[in-house]
């Protein structure tokens, strides 16, 4: 049996929200506007282990389940 290890995004700061919209739908803690910093942002996106965005809108969790 085959333990599969995967990440979930859960949103842990809703209050950003409304710092994102304020921005356009961008990351509000880039500098630039660009398809990379649209929320969520590419660098989240591509996160590979668990842990928070830039701005802490959002957090990726190990998630342990059986394939």
């Amino acid at each position: 049996m085959e333990i599969q290890k995967t990440l979930k995004i859960i949103e842990i700061n809703p209050d950003i929200r409304a710092d994102v919209e304020a921005n356009n739908g961008y990351c509000p803690c880039a500098i630039w506007q660009t398809p990379n910093t649209k929320c969520m942002c590419k660098d989240f996106r591509e996160q590979t282990e668990p842990g928070e965005c830039h701005c802490g809108r959002f957090e990726k969790v190990r998630m342990h389940g059986e394939s």
